[in-house]
């Protein structure tokens, strides 16, 4: 898998830049990459702090093949899945918390937003946001746990380098039969091990990692047993 790579100083988003261009790009491969984002955002109405040229932010277009609409969370387990393998080839104890933010420990290191486009029930093409936070030294909103690599590790970081080495493991990530690659995705959970506590709409409770369906929706299971099936959004992981 080739991609078409692009560098630019700023734009409001890197996902609009290149579903502005999916005419132009004609099936291909493409990423870009920019040093500043002027609104960058993540899931829902979350958005992105980034400072200008200290971060990584990107956006990947894919053209899946053979992916149907309901099983579109193979894509996001395969993308978290190699952003996670490039990280931690710089710094340890690299997990995702589910669906697919990038943990450090208890801190968040990296988000995504994946927009996909279909064709009747299959994806035609999924454009693939995703901020990194490598070498800002401080953050200043009120986001409850960003951290970066810098804060890690003490030192500054190749952002070019990285990007490389994420877009290598992609296509090995991608290639990944769903079973084998729904085993790495859950290996590599956050709080894949013990009970932790989590809130609903119902209030808070304890609860033990039970499973990912292949929908993407998060089942856990409470002390007393009981199995709690989730849609984003609809569980708040209590840190």
């Amino acid at each position: 898998m080739n991609f078409d790579v692009t560098h630019i100083s700023e734009t409001d988003s890197t996902n609009r830049w290149l579903r502005d261009r999916l005419a132009e790009l004609s099936g291909r491969n493409a990423v870009v990459w920019a040093d500043y984002q002027t609104a960058g955002r993540g899931q829902g109405t979350n958005t992105w702090e980034s400072e200008r040229g200290q971060n990584l932010t990107f956006s990947v277009l894919l053209h899946p093949n053979g992916v149907e609409a309901r099983r579109q969370f193979v894509i996001s387990m395969a993308v978290s899945l190699a952003v996670s393998e490039a990280l931690g080839q710089y710094i340890g104890d690299i997990s995702i918390k589910w669906p697919n933010d990038i943990y450090w420990r208890d801190g968040k290191i990296g988000g995504m937003l994946i927009e996909n486009r279909l064709h009747g029930t299959m994806i035609r093409d999924s454009i693939v946001g995703i901020g990194l936070n490598v070498n800002q030294r401080h953050f200043y909103s009120n986001a409850p746990n960003p951290v970066s690599m810098w804060q890690v590790c003490g030192q500054d970081t190749d952002r070019a380098g990285l990007l490389d080495e994420l877009l290598a493991l992609l296509p090995r990530c991608r290639a990944l039969t769903d079973d084998a690659l729904k085993q790495q995705y859950m290996t590599r959970l956050y709080r894949r091990r013990g009970f932790h506590p989590y809130a609903d709409k119902d209030g808070a409770f304890m609860a033990e990692l039970a499973d990912v369906e292949a929908d993407g929706h998060l089942v856990l299971r409470d002390e007393d047993g009981r199995q709690r099936r989730y849609a984003f959004k609809e569980v708040t992981y209590i840190i």
